[in-house]
């Protein structure tokens, strides 16, 4: 089952396993991709789907020194070169649109303003290119303004298909701007972007319709991670969480998606399961990132019927071939963690494919 076909939007898979987005910090201070990061997707196109690391659609939306952006014409065209190796290999490649909201720093957009749906911090601190620094109080995105900030989504969606990419996945996980929307701790507004589920759901739902008027619904996913509370979120009521998530899932299931992806630590879980009755249609699922995902997790997920598909992250990073070591029960290389955010070819491009 893991490996058998499955279509997603107008794409066909060959199996089952999906890349998840990952980010790798390799684009330079331009947040253009080069030579390097067209090999390494070109290696892993053997898995069903890939989906690229999270890319910005606006410098003000950068999280990270040295990721890659959908903005200029010049990062247009470092990503066509990226595309064209993963499809010259056979493979699919979907972009992340990331605007990392909160999680960022002035001195990584450049001087850019942070803002958020609320001005609310991070506790803690963030790693800049003159050090770490302590997360700014972002600055809350006015009513009028957030039209823009859908636009420039929008914006970075159309140019990832001038690029090549098959389709764009929505980032409202992990603590970004769209997931900062649906957290009550990060979105403490008072106008009709906070409050109460609905009002929560609205920019990631208003969102969504922006993209998919302008691309068509089968090119476009969505990735939540509901109760994921990393980088300052805390959606600690589970009434709430899932009245929040059930008001987006419910309203945008009629639009028939790509997909919807979920990071979950519990895929048998009611709320994931209940989401995934909801959505109706192509249903993926990441595990979580407390433990790496296993060959024998990613196919009871497929047989038991939980998923249509399963996301993997760090067994993608360390064999290019997973697919292949996967179907064939081969042993895996080790992903080094010292070099995930690292600059250069090692633990990038140099893991070796298995050898006959």
């Amino acid at each position: 089952m893991l490996f058998s076909p499955l279509a997603l939007g107008e794409l066909e898979l060959p199996n089952r396993l999906v890349m998840a987005p990952l980010t790798r910090l390799r684009a330079g201070v331009q947040g253009v991709p080069g030579s390097l990061i067209a090999e390494h997707y070109r290696q892993r196109a053997s898995l069903g789907l890939i989906v690229s690391e999270g890319t910005y659609p606006t410098p003000a939306g950068q999280s990270y020194p040295g990721q890659p952006g959908l903005v200029t014409e010049a990062q247009i065209a470092g990503w066509k070169k990226v595309t064209d190796a993963v499809h010259a290999e056979g493979g699919r490649i979907f972009a992340q649109i990331m605007h990392g909201g909160r999680v960022s720093h002035a001195d990584i957009t450049g001087g850019h303003e942070i803002v958020g749906p609320s001005a609310v911090a991070i506790e803690g601190d963030v790693r800049t290119p003159h050090g770490k620094q302590p997360y700014p109080v972002p600055r809350e995105l006015r009513t009028d303004e957030l039209p823009s900030v859908i636009q420039e989504i929008v914006t970075a969606s159309k140019n990832a298909i001038e690029a090549g990419f098959d389709g764009v996945e929505l980032h409202s996980a992990n603590g970004y701007l769209l997931h900062e929307f649906l957290a009550p701790n990060s979105n403490v507004r008072t106008d009709s972007y906070g409050g109460s589920p609905e009002n929560r759901a609205r920019f990631v739902i208003e969102t969504v319709n922006a993209v998919v008027e302008a691309l068509g619904a089968n090119r476009v996913g969505i990735r939540i991670s509901p109760e994921h509370n990393v980088q300052g979120i805390a959606e600690t009521d589970a009434a709430v969480v899932r009245a929040t998530y059930e008001v987006l899932v419910d309203t945008i299931a009629p639009l028939n998606l790509a997909y919807l992806s979920i990071l979950h630590h519990e895929p048998k879980g009611a709320l994931v399961q209940d989401l995934r009755e909801r959505f109706n249609g192509t249903f993926l699922v990441n595990t979580g990132f407390s433990e790496i995902t296993t060959r024998d997790e990613a196919f009871a997920i497929i047989e038991e019927g939980l998923a249509d598909a399963v996301v993997v992250g760090r067994p993608a990073i360390a064999n290019p071939d997973l697919a292949r070591r996967w179907r064939e029960s081969l042993p895996l290389n080790e992903p080094d963690a010292s070099t995930f955010y690292a600059d250069g070819a090692e633990g990038y491009t140099d893991y070796p494919f298995y050898a006959n």
